[in-house]
Parts: C-alpha cells; sequence; structure tokens
C-alpha cells in the first residue's frame, strides 16, 4: 500500500504540507531566503549552507556522511519480512525510524530490498523518506541513491526504460546516444525522487578476464571510452541528477572481484595515466557530480598497498590535488570484502574520511561505523572541520539538484516521464546501433521467413538483470515470432550436459535454422561442444553472445555471430530484428578480441564489425 505520508492519490503533498516539512531548512536559510534558481538549477550559497552546518548536533553531522540501504516499499509501513530485515540489519523497523535514529543523508535503493517494485511506488517510498526526515528537529533533504548502469546493472526496471549496458553503446560509438541515454534515464530516475545516479562506469575494460567490469564498461580504448562518459555525464546533467563516476582511480583491469576479494592493479604510473585516468578527467572537466571510489590496491599511486576507498594518496593526493576535483567523493558499498579485507568495520569508515571522502555508502552496520565516526571525532582522531568540509559538497549538492526547494515528486510527473513512448523507441534505437555482427558466412544472415521459417532458439538462461523479462531464448523466440518466424525456445543452460546437448540437437534436426545464446564461454565450456554439435547437424547456426563478446574466440566454426552485450530485452529484441533483417547491423568492437590459442594476438581488432 502507499505510503500514509503521500498525501493524495497523485502521491505529492500539498504545498502546505511542503512548507510545513521544510520550515526547519528555510528557517536556517534565512540570511538571504531559500536557495534561488538560475540558468535551471538552484544555486548554492557557501554562507548559508555553513550557516546550516552550524546548527547541527555532532550526532546529526555522522549522519550526513552516510547512505545507507534499507529494506521495504513504503518508508511507514514496509511488510513484516521487511520490518523483520530491517531489525535484524540496522536496528530499526522502517526508512522513517532510521532517519529519526541515525539522521543519515542519503539512502540507496536495490530491486532486492523491495524498494523499486513500481514507478508510482517508488515515487511514494521516496515522498515518505522525504517527509519522515524533513519533519525532524533541522530536518534535511534526503539525497536518494541507486545503482542504475542499465544494461546488466539496473535497479529500476520496467515499465521504466532500460537502455542497453554500456560496452553496447560504446559499440554504437554515438556520443549523442550515450548524452540522450543520460538525459531520458536522469528524468525517470528524477520522476521517481532518485537523485544520485551511480553511473556511468568510467573504468577502460583493457582486461578481457575482469570478472566484475566486462560489459558494464564503454570499451577500451581510453579516449573512446573518455567522449562517452562525458556525455553521459551532460546528459544526466540536463535532468538534474547528479551523475557518479566509477570506479576511481579504474578497475578495468583485474581478474579480482572487489565484491569478495581486495584485487590490485599492477599498472605504473604512466600506464595509469594513460589508460585510467582520462575517462575520469574528462568526467570532472564535464561537471561530475560525484565520483565513487575503487576497493583496490594500486602500489604505483600508494605503496601502502591500502585500497584507493582507504587512501590519501590516491583520494586526496592525486583525485582532489592533481585533478581539481572538489566534487562528492562517494565510496563504493563498504559491505564488499574488498575494503573489508585489511582493515576492521571500524576502521574502514574514520579510514575512508582520513583519506578524503565525503559520503560512506552502506556499511555492514551502520551502528558500528556510525559510532566509528563519532567516538573518531570525540577522541579527536577525526576533526569536527574534517566533517564539516564533507556535509558542506554534500549539501552543496542537494542544493544544485533542487532539493532544498522542492524534495517531492508526483504521480503525474511519473506518468509524464516514466517509461513513455519515445523513451522507450529511443532505447531501441540506441540498441539496434551497438548490436555487432563478426561472423556471417556465406550471407547466412539475415535469416528469411521463407527459406527458414521455423527456428529453434537454444543457449544459456542466466537469471535476468533486474526488472527485465527473461529468460534470454524466451525473449528472443518471442521476439523472432513477432517478426513472423516461428520459434521454439529450449533452454540448455550455461554447462550443458551431455544429455541437454543431444536435446537440443534432436529439436535442431526439427528446425530450418538455429539461433543460440552464449555466455562467458570458455576453451573447456560445454557451450562450445553445443554450438559444434548444433552445427554438426547441418542446420544453419547464429550464435549471440549475450554478455562478453569474447566468445566468438572459442567458436571458429559457426556460421555466424553476433554481439549483443547484454541479455536485457532491450538488447535481444534488437538482436532479434538484425537476425531478421529488419535493421542493418551497425556496431563495432568497443574492445579487440583475441585469439584462443594466442592470446597475443587479436583476432578481431577494436572497431571490428560486418555490414548486411
Amino acid at each position: 500500500m502507499p505510503d500514509s505520508s503521500t498525501g493524495n492519490s497523485t502521491a505529492r503533498p500539498s504545498r502546505r504540507t511542503v512548507l510545513a516539512a521544510t520550515a526547519g531548512v528555510t528557517t536556517a536559510l534565512a540570511a538571504g531566503g531559500t536557495v534561488h534558481a538560475a540558468a535551471g538549477a538552484p544555486r548554492h550559497d557557501d554562507r548559508k549552507l555553513r550557516a546550516l552546518i552550524s546548527r547541527m548536533t555532532l550526532e546529526e553531522k555522522v549522519g550526513q556522511l552516510f547512505v545507507m540501504r534499507v529494506y521495504g516499499h513504503s518508508a511507514t509501513d514496509p511488510d513484516q519480512a521487511d520490518i523483520d530485515a530491517n531489525l535484524k540489519e540496522i536496528g530499526v523497523r522502517t526508512a522513517a525510524e532510521l532517519l529519526a535514529k541515525y539522521r543519515v543523508g542519503g539512502i540507496i535503493y536495490f530491486a532486492w530490498a523491495h524498494n523499486t517494485r513500481a514507478p508510482h511506488q517508488i515515487a511514494d517510498l521516496s515522498n515518505g523518506i522525504q517527509k519522515a526526515s524533513l519533519g525532524l528537529p533541522r530536518g534535511l533533504p534526503v539525497l536518494i541513491s541507486t545503482d542504475q548502469e542499465h544494461g546488466i546493472v539496473a535497479r529500476v526496471g520496467e515499465p521504466a526504460t532500460l537502455f542497453p549496458g554500456a560496452m553496447a553503446v560504446g559499440a554504437g560509438g554515438s556520443r549523442s546516444d550515450a548524452r540522450g541515454l543520460g538525459r531520458i534515464a536522469g528524468a525517470e530516475l528524477r520522476a521517481t525522487g532518485i537523485r544520485q545516479n551511480y553511473s556511468p562506469v568510467a573504468d577502460v575494460n583493457v582486461n578481457p578476464a575482469n570478472p566484475v567490469i566486462g560489459v558494464r564498461s564503454f570499451g577500451s580504448d581510453p579516449r573512446a571510452v573518455a567522449e562517452l562518459v562525458a556525455a553521459e555525464v551532460r546528459g544526466y546533467e540536463s535532468s538534474r541528477v547528479a551523475s557518479t563516476a566509477k570506479h576511481f582511480p579504474g578497475h578495468g583491469d583485474t581478474v579480482t572481484d572487489s565484491h569478495d576479494a581486495l584485487p590490485y592493479i599492477h599498472h605504473t604510473r604512466e600506464q595509469w595515466e594513460e589508460l585510467d585516468a582520462p575517462p575520469f578527467r574528462a568526467a570532472i572537466a564535464a561537471g561530475i557530480d560525484s565520483i565513487m571510489t575503487a576497493h583496490i590496491v594500486v602500489p604505483a599511486l600508494d605503496g601502502s598497498e591500502d585500497p584507493a576507498t582507504l587512501s590519501r594518496p590516491i583520494l586526496t593526493g592525486i583525485l582532489r590535488e592533481e585533478l581539481g576535483y572538489d566534487g562528492v567523493v562517494v565510496t563504493d558499498s563498504l559491505g564488499m570484502e574488498g575494503v573489508r579485507t585489511k582493515y576492521g568495520d571500524e576502521r574502514v569508515p574514520v579510514l575512508a574520511l582520513q583519506a578524503g571522502v565525503d559520503q560512506l555508502l552502506n556499511p555492514p552496520s551502520l551502528d558500528v561505523a556510525w559510532n566509528a565516526v563519532l567516538d573518531a571525532v570525540r577522541s579527536g582522531e577525526l576533526t569536527e572541520a574534517r566533517l564539516d568540509e564533507s556535509i558542506l559538497r554534500v549539501l552543496r549538492l542537494k542544493a544544485r539538484l533542487g532539493l532544498f526547494e522542492d524534495p517531492y515528486v508526483s504521480h503525474e510527473g511519473v506518468d509524464r516521464t516514466v517509461g513513455t513512448r519515445a523513451h522507450l523507441a529511443a532505447a531501441d534505437r540506441i540498441a539496434e546501433r551497438g548490436i555487432t555482427l563478426l561472423v556471417n558466412e556465406g550471407g547466412l544472415l539475415p535469416l528469411s521467413r521463407r527459406r527458414q521459417p521455423k527456428l529453434l532458439v537454444a543457449g544459456a538462461d542466466p537469471a535476468s538483470p533486474s526488472g527485465t523479462t527473461g529468460p534470454p531464448t524466451g525473449v528472443l523466440a518471442d521476439a523472432l515470432t513477432e517478426l513472423g518466424f516461428t520459434a521454439t525456445a529450449l533452454s540448455t543452460g550455461t554447462a550443458p550436459s551431455a544429455a541437454t546437448i543431444a536435446k537440443a540437437v534432436a529439436a535442431a534436426r526439427d528446425a530450418d535454422a538455429v539461433v543460440v545464446g552464449t555466455y562467458n564461454v570458455g576453451a573447456s565450456s560445454s557451450q562450445k561442444t553445443l554450438v559444434e554439435q548444433l552445427s554438426a547437424t547441418g542446420k544453419p547456426v547464429v550464435a549471440v553472445a549475450i554478455r562478453n563478446p569474447y566468445d566468438v574466440a572459442h567458436l571458429p566454426g559457426v556460421a555466424a555471430f553476433l554481439a549483443s552485450y547484454s541479455w536485457t530485452d532491450v538488447e535481444l529484441r534488437a538482436a532479434a530484428r538484425v537476425i531478421a533483417g529488419r535493421v542493418n547491423p551497425r556496431g563495432t568492437l568497443p574492445v579487440p578480441v583475441q585469439r584462443a590459442d594466442d592470446p597475443a594476438t587479436a583476432l578481431y581488432p577494436v572497431g571490428y564489425g560486418l555490414r548486411f
């Protein structure tokens, strides 16, 4: 059910409610009135913001530095299971209680925390959070954030517009597309009350074995990545949503996932300048609002081998002083093992602040982290002036985003903005421009409804990215059927057994052609065996890499090969339109594909892509 705080069916409190809720803020800003708007965005006045800070208690200051998860679809009336999860992990029942107890400056939304069920519900939750915070003594608006990278990482799903991921945009190579994605995605997030997005990924994916970045990156060329990062940042700016370049100083060359362990990047300082720094420099030049740290060790940048999140030489010495960045620095999640490996959970938030961080994101235990910062100030390890410095940056960002003027959203605004026909059409066009054709023996593609009317769609069916329909074989089969074929889906999984392969081969004999989705194929993968045995039937086989384009190196005998860069609906439907010949493939590789038998040699270079 909607929050009781929403007041009416549009989820927008009355103007009187807004004025009452913000009375504490406007009084504190009374030296010259509230923050004023100019050129489409509010100006911030540091004197007024400093006045706000001077009125805060120490506990309130500590709270402003944290961005925390909370379970539930409602700020005041979540489901019982979410109340139980909140009590277990945070010691509060609801988002409203979280704000009252810890006075956190930000809240992050997750699908798994049941924050993002539907656009109207998200708007109601956001309004409930703002009302709960603004109703507190000296209450401040909350900066609500999420990870809406698009592609394989998204927290807000259908009916919101879901775009192709970064590598697909990189394959399209259009700065206009990247800017349009940021503009539309930002507008839809803002309509639901989300004002800070942890995107774009500014990492340069120079390592095909990277387990955590991969297709989340625009590609392997630092200059191309820099151009697309800057364009997307400008798109978000135009919608007055804070974008976040991540993960500084660059997470693109690692074989370790920082969620599970502490990765090392062994670039020299010169290599870092050439490979990793350009996208962050471009983001800063484009006016990026926030930069997220990486839980990685880069010995060439900090000989202490502290993770970058806790490294003063990296965050203050390089990011602040050398690159000249004075915006908000936010940690990656403090629940990740990469930042917890070397120091305990009590030390991590204190060390992060000493390093130069402004926002502490999602600690495993808020009580432990919050009290650690509080104790560090009381003991003199951290000064209150150091906290004030970060709080000022956070308040400046809130002011720029208009949160002091009007923190609320409405159902009408959601309906006007989220998942509109024009937005969905833009996502389809961007997806089409990214589909990359790498192999087309004998001009197999496009398939013909007359010569190959009956299709088998087999292959991997990884869990669908948040908010998409799935499974991939079903989405592809449905899309091809809508395009005039008769397509049957057969899920064979990411590690098909001999019996599953035999079943697929038997089904292929009754089809005119086979489309098979591949997912992270390796030299010993049974997916490789599946494709080989399907090809041995003599039926035309079209492979679609639904994640990494590197799969093609392990499938030398396939007749046709497409890269979609993700298994979200929008990219799979675009791949189907290419297979059916409704659109010409236009994408080119944004990363090189190395030979499987000679990784030092490129099988397909950056920029490779076929046309019909």
